[in-house]
């Protein structure tokens, strides 16, 4: 081949072997005679060729195999003689690897591409004020702020869609702004979509006057029943004035208007059974609104005031889970209908855990009938729940975005979920101990080191972060160690007390339980020899008492099917509390702090000493309250 034939083949390299099989026989061919592709050194030619098939694995392999027997001497010819071409081989390595690492530390893609961005974006988050918000809130409140605010430079709204005054609360209202605060998340303005109401009732008015929804009186079950069978309902053929006058006594909540309905006259057999005459207006007088009062006794769904708002509002892009995919459908038939201003949609996955579920109305069964405390437990799936369970608001960002805008829907383990709140914590955490009350044994130290009487002495709380400061330590003869740690022990056996030094077992006390022991304080020993590194307190301090509280998960089943009772799959005993003294200097923790328990694991304080009301802390007095902090490991618990 002609030099102007064979660079060309360059172009086809890297394509997979099939294609490129052809190529590198005519390859073996033009290499008969010749130890060079092109000339008598290596040159730009054999350079590129040599690179483009070094980077193709498929290629290699067949390479090596020796079949093509021109080639393969090529190729490792090159390889042998030629080391400079090795600087460009590892240059391209590392530039691989750097650009795998960094997509890896990113997360999932954001590439998404929104539609006519270059008009300007405005997202929206609208959450129902039925509930405190969850971890699959969060998603959707995060990504809908990361393209508002990161991605492009537009708006992002947040919407309380408080359409059914039977479930929401001002409460789980003020706690919705809350939390979006607490996460970092600034919406560029905030309403509701009762704000909406007046203009919502007139979309409504003008759907039933050209002809596109009916009143319906048909009762739920038997309307249920046709939807799903794909048959008309018998008032679909309503007149118009009819369907006027009716909707006007459903305003008023008159006899004749409460038994009915509104429905939007899409389709009866569609496919799509979201499509079959949805109900776009209710009736509601037995709960005044929390905001409205007794103002209305209509309300509309969500299906109807979702996509006529977002486009009276100028939302231009709605990002929503994919839950909502079968709605799409009936999202764009109200805005083409009311020939209403477009609204884009992106469904990204919703975030799903093992053994536990986001459902408000499952949630709030839970709270309603005392099985947990309260929608901050630290049990539940809620922001307040993992915020009080210890996770740490950048790590919750973080592991929500890398999640990315993806659709595919995948059920979690929580490990992961900790592992990110581990890193955040970790080289912060101060450091304390803690011994267990139960069965606390006590030690006495001896010889010419043990010190004769309590002193103390300033340690750093993190051994390799000297920013988080010092504390005080407690040394003396009179020391406080766990049972299990005793009972490992052998007599003559030496250990290593953390931070202090080495001691030898010299006498151990008999009995089920260990009541004492007695060691020889040895503080030349090496700490790298021994097997044994524990925990310990001085007794010659001002111990404070704290209860360790540990978290199993909500369920027992991995995944709740639509006709699982929650009550069957209840874990039996959701938590655990253990009585503990830690050292003197634990008693400045407050309520939020977290620290790590030496060789215990992470905890956050749910109540510090200085955290109890009067009277609050009844007859065990005031201790901290902690909470274990899982770190991955072991998934949830």
């Amino acid at each position: 081949m002609k030099l102007d034939e064979l660079k060309p083949l360059e172009a086809f390299l890297a394509a997979d072997f099939r294609t490129i099989e052809p190529h590198l026989q005519a390859l073996d061919k033009h290499l008969v005679l010749r130890t060079y592709l092109d000339g008598y050194s290596l040159g730009d030619v054999d350079t590129k060729f040599w690179l483009a098939l070094r980077g193709n694995r498929a290629a290699v392999s067949f390479i090596k195999r020796g079949s093509l027997s021109n080639l393969a001497r090529w190729f490792q010819w090159i390889e042998d003689n030629h080391p400079e071409i090795q600087a460009a081989v590892k240059a391209k390595d590392a530039a691989a690897k750097a650009k795998t690492a960094a997509a890896s530390k990113a997360g999932a893609s954001y590439a998404l591409a929104l539609q006519d961005a270059d008009k300007g974006v405005v997202t929206r988050f609208l959450p129902e004020p039925s509930g405190y918000l969850h971890i699959g809130h969060a998603k959707a409140a995060l990504l809908s702020d990361y393209f508002a605010h990161q991605a492009y430079n537009g708006t992002l709204l947040l919407r309380l869609d408080d359409t059914n005054p039977s479930k929401e609360k001002e409460e789980y209202q003020d706690a919705i702004i809350e939390d979006l605060a607490l996460m970092g998340i600034k919406p560029d303005s905030v309403s509701y979509t009762s704000d909406f109401f007046d203009y919502l009732y007139e979309m409504c008015i003008r759907l039933i006057k050209e002809g596109n929804a009916y009143a319906d009186d048909t009762d739920q079950e038997t309307m249920r029943e046709q939807r799903w069978n794909g048959l008309p309902s018998k008032r679909r053929d309503r007149s118009v004035e009819e369907n006027l006058r009716i909707f006007e006594e459903m305003k008023k909540g008159s006899e004749e208007g409460l038994p009915n309905c509104i429905r939007a006259k899409m389709s009866v057999d569609n496919p799509n059974k979201a499509m079959r005459d949805p109900v776009i207006y209710r009736c509601n007088i037995d709960v005044p609104h929390h905001r409205t009062g007794t103002k209305w006794k209509i309300y509309p769904t969500y299906d109807f005031a979702c996509p006529v708002v977002d486009s009276h509002q100028g939302v231009t892009h709605a990002l929503r889970s994919t839950e909502y995919t079968d709605r799409n459908p009936q999202f764009q038939w109200f805005l083409d209908t009311l020939k209403l201003r477009q609204v884009y949609m992106w469904d990204f996955a919703r975030i799903n855990f093992i053994r536990t579920f986001l459902s408000k109305r499952k949630l709030a069964k839970l709270v309603d009938s005392g099985r947990v405390s309260g929608w901050d437990s630290p049990l539940f799936p809620t922001i307040r729940g993992i915020r009080r369970r210890g996770m740490t608001i950048p790590a919750l960002r973080d592991f929500i975005i890398k999640q990315g805008p993806s659709r595919n829907v995948v059920t979690m383990d929580w490990t992961n979920f900790w592992a990110s709140n581990k890193k955040v914590i970790d080289p912060i955490a101060p450091r304390h101990t803690a011994i267990s009350k139960k069965n606390i044994v006590k030690v006495t130290l001896t010889g010419p080191e043990a010190p004769a009487e309590v002193y103390l002495t300033d340690k750093p709380k993190h051994p390799k972060n000297p920013d988080v400061g010092t504390k005080k330590v407690a040394f003396s003869s009179k020391l406080l160690l766990d049972q299990d740690d005793a009972k490992s022990f052998k007599d003559g056996e030496e250990i290593t007390l953390m931070a202090w030094g080495n001691a030898f077992v010299r006498e151990i006390g008999s009995g089920e339980t260990i009541p004492s022991l007695t060691c020889e304080l040895n503080l030349k020993g090496d700490v790298k020899s021994t097997e044994k590194k524990v925990t310990w307190l001085s007794e010659d301090q001002e111990l404070v008492p704290a209860e360790l509280w540990d978290f199993d998960y909500l369920i027992t089943k991995d995944v709740l099917q639509e006709d699982d009772k929650v009550e069957d799959f209840l874990t039996p005993t959701m938590e655990t509390m253990e009585d503990a003294v830690c050292d003197a200097a634990s008693a400045d923790l407050k309520k939020d702090d977290i620290i790590q328990l030496e060789r215990r694991g992470y905890y956050r304080v749910d109540k510090g000493l200085g955290d109890w009301k009067e009277g609050e802390e009844g007859a065990k007095g005031k201790r901290l309250i902690l909470f274990c902090i899982p770190t991955g490991k072991t998934g949830s618990k």
